[in-house]
């Protein structure tokens, strides 16, 4: 199994990319995981300490979980991938089965971030895009997707979103195997990201 990491700040562009590298390639052979299912359980805590979280921190993701499931996937194991709900800002009871693909894309903002996650991707991909194109893309997702006002979009891209962007993101562009710039939709990112893992899987092929 070849793993892709696909990666930059809220708003870059990645989850798109990464879902029209799935439609591009043979759907059967590839498969799509984001780090926002992977957001760490919450039952414990009353909603007002949920909304709270600070969910751009390195610590609101649960890698140890992801890390074992991608490991699982790796060795050819089926796994049950937990269901986030950003309305009740918790896992939800639903589980998405997961079977081993050629190809694994896993999209998120921190999943360079952690060492042991990182160690499993086989490509890492940085999505660079300007912040102004970021807000406005981030804006338009969470008032129409999320039922957020601009208020509260603003207000949480201010204290939260910005300088966790500067803290833990963008650093860990000096991981990336590739950074490619996406200010409007970048078809030849795509299709240099596509070529990348033909060679890889072709290459793959001939050793084994």
């Amino acid at each position: 199994m070849l793993i892709i990491g696909i990666t930059g700040g809220t708003g870059s562009g990645k989850t798109s990319i990464a879902q029209k590298i799935v439609l591009d390639l043979c759907e059967k052979d590839t498969c799509l995981i984001s780090q926002d299912s992977y957001y760490k359980d919450t039952s414990a805590l009353t909603m007002e300490e949920r909304i709270a979280i600070n969910f751009d921190h390195p610590d609101s993701i649960d890698f140890e979980l992801l890390y074992t499931q991608l490991e699982s996937l790796k060795k050819g194991m089926t796994i049950e991938q937990p269901v986030y709900s950003f309305v009740a800002h918790n896992r939800t009871e639903e589980k998405i089965i997961v079977t081993p693909k050629k190809v694994l894309l896993l999209e998120g903002i921190l999943i360079l971030s952690d060492p042991k996650v990182r160690e499993l991707l086989d490509i890492k991909i940085f999505i660079d895009t300007d912040t102004d194109e970021r807000l406005i893309r981030r804006l338009k997702r969470d008032i129409q997707e999320r039922g957020r006002d601009t208020n509260e979009v603003l207000d949480r891209y201010l204290t939260t979103l910005k300088p966790m962007h500067q803290q833990f993101i963008e650093p860990t562009k000096v991981h990336a195997d590739l950074i490619i710039p996406n200010n409007n939709y970048n078809e030849v990112a795509v299709t240099i990201i596509k070529d990348m893992i033909k060679k890889r899987l072709l290459s793959t092929g001939k050793k084994g």
